[in-house]
């Protein structure tokens, strides 16, 4: 309790260091006390002395009574179609859960597929990247789904924490986890910073990116990316145990005990399909993405997959529209206010006669090493996101590129620590991955994934013609 009121404190006095710290030349009133509030916030979403969700409330109380915005403008961010997508999408993952639909999917992968430690790491890899759409949560998807079965498996070959932990347990932790990061980049849903950086964008530029626009940008490195990183990581951590034919009995037993597919999962597979078509189709239809999730919420209503006291039950959902709503709102009128624009010409200044590509790419790995100091990737993108983007549009970088790979990023980056967002704890506390090898491995990955994402993602959305 001491060390909340501490870390609280702090807070408190960053914010108030700034809101009474000289006005930089060229700054409205406005926006440097909107600054302070927004960066005390973030603060307390690193440091956490209280909830994230609480702090953001302290925050949107603190702008109004201050007169820094009016109400309505402090409830705008509430409004958002693309924080209702996020909504509408743990609606789903709670779908999968409770039909058991999740499970499904991975044991009949495993039954076909299980034959050998390094299928099995292919086999959890495509699970996720199967439900990673509808899943807007690592924690939700890496923690509810693949966690579990994970550890089922790696008991089912006696590999346990200690000195059993390198049969096949560490191998197939550290995999599982780099597979719910790469899902995490590749799919605008499958990460709740995606969706803050989706609107950052078009907050800060004008610019709108659709579900399909990140899809595609993302496509082929996240390709290479789920096929690479499991044979990697193979290498750089090898199992003792390398074929596991008692995989496919575990599934089989499994899913007899499971018995036919029930009505509900057959339902919720029908509108699980619905659903990404019509987002594959929303420049010929001109839907909006957020309403195709809320039509397939509504109709996993009116079917009965999901009862509405499970949609009030779903706490993470709510949680998001509270957080993301106020925070989301607030670097929106840093924007308006043109704290951005200052930022960027006073950063532009500094860096003349650099060209924008040398220049986004130091950016990138800038922003790709600093998540060293945060443990969440929602607070890294509302932290720096911005700044960086603002800077490097300001040099000539294209939005799209500039925004799509800074979202990416700010996933891949939680490869480095142990601590890097709000799943990874549950991979590393199943204790068979030590500290030092997380981040002794866990630098490779991250720096392969810039290599990925720099050389092939780049030329990439070139050819698509992003940028």
């Amino acid at each position: 309790m001491k060390g909340k009121l501490i870390r609280g404190v702090l807070c408190a006095l960053i914010g108030l260091g700034i809101w009474f710290a000289p006005l930089p030349e060229g700054v409205k009133v406005e926006a440097w006390h909107l600054l302070a509030v927004f960066i005390a916030t973030i603060a307390a979403f690193i440091l956490q002395p209280v909830a994230i969700g609480s702090a953001a409330v302290i925050g949107l109380a603190t702008v109004v009574f201050t007169g820094v915005l009016k109400p309505g403008q402090a409830l705008e961010g509430f409004s958002a179609t693309v924080i209702w997508l996020i909504v509408a999408a743990f609606m789903f993952s709670k779908g999968f859960i409770k039909t058991g639909l999740g499970r499904r999917i991975a044991f009949v992968l495993m039954e076909r597929f299980g034959s050998s430690t390094l299928k099995l790491a292919y086999t959890l890899s495509f699970t996720d990247l199967i439900v990673a759409p509808f899943t807007p949560s690592n924690t939700a998807r890496g923690g509810g789904i693949i966690y579990p079965i994970t550890r089922s498996l790696c008991t089912a070959f006696g590999s346990e924490p200690g000195p059993s932990r390198r049969r096949v347990g560490a191998y197939l932790m550290f995999s599982a986890y780099s597979a719910v990061i790469i899902s995490a980049s590749i799919f605008m849903t499958a990460a709740s910073n995606n969706v803050v950086a989706v609107k950052l964008t078009q907050d800060l530029f004008g610019q709108t990116i659709t579900w399909m626009d990140w899809f595609l940008a993302t496509s082929l490195p996240g390709a290479i990316c789920t096929i690479f990183f499991p044979y990697l990581i193979y290498k750089l951590y090898p199992p003792e145990i390398k074929e596991t034919p008692e995989a496919k009995t575990l599934a089989r037993d499994e899913l007899q005990r499971m018995g036919p597919m029930s009505s509900a999962e057959k339902i919720l597979t029908v509108i699980f399909g619905a659903a990404l078509a019509l987002w594959a189709t929303t420049s010929i239809t001109n839907f909006d993405s957020a309403f195709i999730a809320i039509a397939g919420l509504s109709a996993m209503l009116l079917t009965k997959v999901l009862d509405w006291e499970d949609v009030l039950d779903e706490k993470g959902a709510w949680d998001v529209l509270i957080w993301m709503g106020v925070l989301v709102n607030m670097a929106s009128y840093l924007a308006k206010f043109g704290l951005m624009s200052w930022f960027a010409s006073a950063v532009g200044a500094q860096l003349a006669g650099i060209e924008w590509l040398t220049m986004l790419i130091v950016l990138f790995i800038v922003y790709n090493y600093v998540h060293y100091g945060f443990a969440s990737n929602t607070a890294h993108v509302m932290a720096l996101f911005g700044a960086f983007a603002t800077v490097a549009v300001a040099a000539g970088a294209p939005v799209l590129l500039t925004a799509i790979l800074l979202g990416v990023f700010a996933n891949t980056c939680s490869m480095l620590t142990h601590f890097a967002c709000g799943v990874t704890p549950i991979f590393f506390g199943a204790g068979y991955i030590t500290m030092g090898e997380f981040w002794k491995i866990g630098f490779v990955l991250a720096t392969v994934h810039i290599l990925i994402w720099l050389g092939i993602g780049m030329p990439w959305m070139k050819l698509l013609g992003i940028w």
